[in-house]
């Protein structure tokens, strides 16, 4: 198992992030924090394996969230996941300890992928991956996008792409007909579509069916 902590002052972007990784059977999120202080605090105190942090946050910045961390021991891996496609900040979080330093808009699945491997010791940090993430991510947007959807809803969508009706969804989930609708109301609002048809393309695209 995969002890992981996140770090990310914008509180509904971190829940989404700890919603897509609480999918994976070998990762574990011990805890969600708006800032590095408590962060740092919390892994003095509690085992982990992986801290994903944020570069701007209040009080502790995300390269003294590395710092820190590495204080307390050099055997937790830490991810850098920022907004900055910029040369100079992925150096000093590399040359701080970071083991891997990624875009915020990835491919989700290149952030579980980068989990995996930063844990295993066999990622590889290159400021060239930064850049390909930029010109060859097919899905620049579906990071972002994903991480808006709940459980529940993802939960939907799966079954809406099996070609499960509103009663038939609202039975296996044990729902009422009334709360699927209003579920696949809100999906359509925040992935943008206006049919059952665009909605399964959509989630072909962004890997949820």
């Amino acid at each position: 198992m995969i002890r992981i902590a996140i770090a990310d002052d914008h509180k509904l972007f971190a829940k989404g992030i700890e919603s897509l990784l609480e999918e994976e059977e070998d990762f574990s999120i011990k805890g969600i924090f708006l800032n590095g202080n408590d962060l740092v605090d919390f892994v003095t105190k509690k085992n982990v394996d992986i801290v994903i942090t944020d570069m701007n946050m209040p009080g502790l910045d995300g390269v003294g969230v590395i710092k820190g961390v590495k204080n307390i021991s050099t055997k937790i891996k830490v991810i850098v996941l920022s907004m900055y496609d910029d040369q100079h900040i992925y150096e000093k979080c590399i040359k701080s300890g970071a083991s891997a330093y990624m875009l915020k808009d990835s491919d989700p699945n290149e952030l579980i992928y980068t989990i995996r491997e930063v844990f295993e010791g066999s990622y590889i940090a290159d400021y060239r991956k930064v850049l390909n993430e930029i010109k060859n991510s097919k899905f620049p947007d579906y990071f972002s996008e994903k991480i808006k959807l709940s459980k529940r809803e993802i939960q939907i969508i799966k079954k809406i792409c099996d070609g499960g009706t509103n009663r038939e969804i609202a039975d296996q989930l044990a729902l009422s007909q009334h709360t699927v609708e209003t579920h696949r109301k809100k999906i359509h609002q925040k992935l943008g579509v206006s049919s059952v048809a665009e909605l399964v393309s959509k989630a072909k695209e962004m890997r949820l069916d």
